[in-house]
């Protein structure tokens, strides 16, 4: 039996559950102004009033709709097919009920034991170490122990009924698992005044404030958001692009309608022959690589010796509708490629893609092939997918039904906005990235505090409405690129015929590409790959600075077998994965040659980071 964690009461003596229990540690929880709090539970309805105000007049208006076709309408016809499953069969609804009294009666055992006096560990489906259970009463409280195991027991319960529902296809049960942590997520006692121990002791000591000044930042944010809300999640006020953010010094040296090509002032008296260009994802903006000087990957890369250039996506509106992948490709990574040439003479290239950047990184490539074209003479791809059958929650909202809707919607501007791909990503980890920002912001009326990460992650950008639908498409739903399906300039483009050295960088708590995707995807490329799989996430793997010492890397032979067994032999190294990627671009060629002047010959049209990276969506 696990052992009980220790809690000690914020007012009370220390506690091992209920044993000892002080009814004085209750007395934060008694009101002891009930007129000043009903005059603020007052000004919390005129706040919230405010809030609906503004999420209705843009509807009211017609500026915007809400079409029928939600994910919320997609979430209960999904489930819908859980239900019949177990409400078919008596005998099977019967299995269902008995599952979740039996463990409630176990856990109303539990509580009687403690309430005698007994210490009784919690059972192992409630875990002891849930960051939204930090607080001492969550278990020291018989009311909000009962709670906290109510809720663990009740979200288990309905996991194990999609796990154990025969007759779903793999994606039916994909999206109703989603969905489910989606809706346990939201309904945790940890989201509301009265079921969370910390905001109901400060809602009372408070009498309410908290409450008015939250409702007051809710009404901002949908109003910042045009009738939909724009979760906060740090003070945009102490960040401003260009200023102390994306400061590395450069220019923008070439513009096309989809994007701008920066060039960054070399730092060192030689630099590697082959200049090393960047392409970023356009589902977000490319300074997460250039965030501040201590953990910028394109400023660290200048102080290497390589001459870095940038392709800064522009932020679409309705005039970019049908820019599809082909323009991308051409106006993008081929008119950077022209651009170095001009600026530099070199017509050889070190390519970095990251994300979608890589995705399309990636089929530029096979296109080149195709061509002819040899001018990119290797490839690194961060936390890429190019093959898309272990693609994680993403594929949730990748269905035919739903990516017709989302077509459908983007027909009525030319793109997508922004808020939607933001709140898709949030909804990944959404314990995380939204429900201790509602309850920070909203029910504790807390500003969040200035985290230059999360200034970026606001930053949203629109989706031009070909591109995103052929991503969509040829990628989530089609798996088009590895089957050697795709299509672009009228050429079916396959990886195979991709032969340059690929590092291919996966991290291993990714959520939007996962490491078992990008490994697998190693396995479609013509020739050598090297897989190295960093440690954290999507962002923070990648974004390691070495001088952090953070995190680890773990490095092996070919990507080749199951993804699991390429782990349990692979060698972990410790610290940041830069200098590895780094002595794998000089043993391709180290030639160095004097310092470039930043442009060449080509005028500068503005510094960097430019123009197009500071338009809001």
């Amino acid at each position: 039996m696990a052992e009980h964690r220790k809690t000690e009461n914020p007012s009370g003596p220390n506690t091992d559950g209920f044993p000892g229990f002080d009814p004085k540690s209750v007395d934060p929880y008694i009101v002891k102004d009930p007129e000043a709090l009903a005059v603020n539970l007052a000004r919390t309805v005129e706040q919230l009033g405010k809030a609906a105000s503004a999420w209705l007049a843009p509807r009211e208006s017609g500026r915007k709709t809400d079409l029928m076709a939600d994910p919320v309408v997609d979430m209960v016809k999904t489930l819908s097919k859980v239900s019949e499953y177990w409400l078919s069969d008596p005998r099977r609804t019967l299995e269902a009920q008995t599952s979740l009294m039996g463990s409630f009666f176990s856990m109303w055992t539990r509580t009687l034991q403690k309430m005698s006096g007994e210490a009784v560990a919690d059972p192992e489906e409630v875990p002891q170490d849930d960051k939204r259970f930090a607080d001492a009463d969550w278990v020291a409280n018989p009311f909000f122990d009962f709670l906290r195991q109510s809720y663990f027991i009740t979200s288990n319960w309905a996991d194990r009924m999609v796990r154990d529902a025969d007759g779903l296809d793999d994606h039916t049960r994909h999206k109703a698992a989603f969905y489910v942590r989606q809706i346990s997520s939201a309904l945790s006692p940890a989201n509301f005044v009265t079921t969370n121990p910390q905001l109901y002791r400060e809602t009372v000591a408070s009498s309410g404030a908290n409450l008015v000044k939250g409702m007051q930042m809710l009404a901002e944010d949908i109003s910042a958001g045009e009738g939909d809300l724009k979760l906060r999640q740090t003070d945009t006020s102490k960040f401003a692009v260009g200023e102390n953010i994306a400061i590395t010094p450069g220019k923008v040296i070439a513009q096309s309608d989809v994007c701008q090509v920066l060039q960054y002032d070399a730092s060192t008296e030689t630099v590697l022959k082959r200049p090393l260009l960047i392409c970023p994802p356009w589902i977000n903006k490319f300074y997460v690589l250039d965030l501040n000087p201590q953990k910028s990957f394109i400023k660290w890369a200048v102080d290497q010796g390589h001459t870095v250039f940038v392709i800064s996506w522009v932020n679409p509106d309705e005039r970019h509708a049908n820019k599809d992948w082909e323009s991308y490709a051409r106006e993008g990574i081929g008119f950077a490629l022209d651009t170095i040439r001009l600026a530099t003479g070199e017509e050889d290239v070190n390519a970095i893609g990251y994300c979608v950047g890589g995705t399309l990184l990636a089929a530029t490539l096979a296109l080149h092939a195709k061509e002819g074209d040899k001018r990119i003479r290797s490839a690194t791809l961060f936390t890429t997918q190019v093959d898309f059958t272990y693609a994680g929650d993403l594929k949730v909202f990748a269905d035919e039904e739903q990516i017709t809707q989302i077509e459908q919607r983007m027909k009525e501007n030319g793109y997508l906005d922004g808020s939607k791909m933001a709140m898709a990503f949030n909804m990944l980890r959404a314990s995380d990235l939204i429900w201790p920002y509602f309850v920070n912001n909203y029910l504790k009326g807390q500003e969040p505090s200035a985290f230059d990460l999360l200034y970026w992650n606001s930053d949203s950008t629109r989706m031009p409405a070909a591109n995103h639908s052929f991503y969509l498409r040829n990628c989530y739903l089609e798996n088009n690129l590895t089957k050697g399906k795709m299509v672009l300039a009228g050429k079916k483009i396959s990886l195979g015929d991709v032969k340059i050295p690929i590092y291919n960088l996966a991290t291993k708590e990714d959520h939007i590409a996962p490491a078992k995707s990008v490994f697998v995807g190693s396995q479609f490329f013509g020739g050598d790959v090297t897989y190295v799989m960093a440690g954290s996430g999507h962002i923070a793997g990648v974004v390691n600075p070495p001088d952090k010492h953070k995190y680890q890397f773990w490095t092996g032979g070919p990507a080749t077998g199951d993804f699991e067994d390429w782990v349990e032999t692979a060698t972990e190294t410790p610290g940041s994965w830069w200098p590895h990627w780094h002595a794998w671009i000089e043993a391709l060629d180290s030639e160095r040659v004097p310092a470039r002047k930043t442009g060449g010959t080509l005028n500068t049209l503005e510094e960097a980071p430019g123009s197009y990276v500071r338009a809001r969506a």
